[in-house]
């Protein structure tokens, strides 16, 4: 179920500086999930703590979450894990 819901991490420049100065990571998500939804999902992919998620739906009719972690687990680590960097 987690995996339906999120499709990919996004690697941009604007992903790059969220991930470096806010500790945030940006997927694209199943356009049905909602923010609950998402955060267990990412929770329970990589075994982290999620404080905040945030949806946008962009001119691609794609749905981008702007997932915020805890301060005990660095975005960095996650990219790094992902392949992001």
């Amino acid at each position: 179920m987690s995996i339906d819901i999120i499709k990919y991490p996004l690697s941009t420049e604007k992903s790059i500086r969220l991930m470096e100065s806010r500790n945030t990571l940006i997927f694209i998500v199943d356009k049905k999930a909602n923010k609950k939804q998402i955060k267990k999902a990412i929770e329970d992919l990589y075994a982290v703590k999620v404080v905040k998620v945030n949806t946008t739906i962009s001119q691609n009719t794609k749905k981008r979450a702007y997932i915020k972690f805890s301060d005990e687990t660095p975005a960095i680590d996650i990219a790094t894990q992902l392949g992001l960097m």
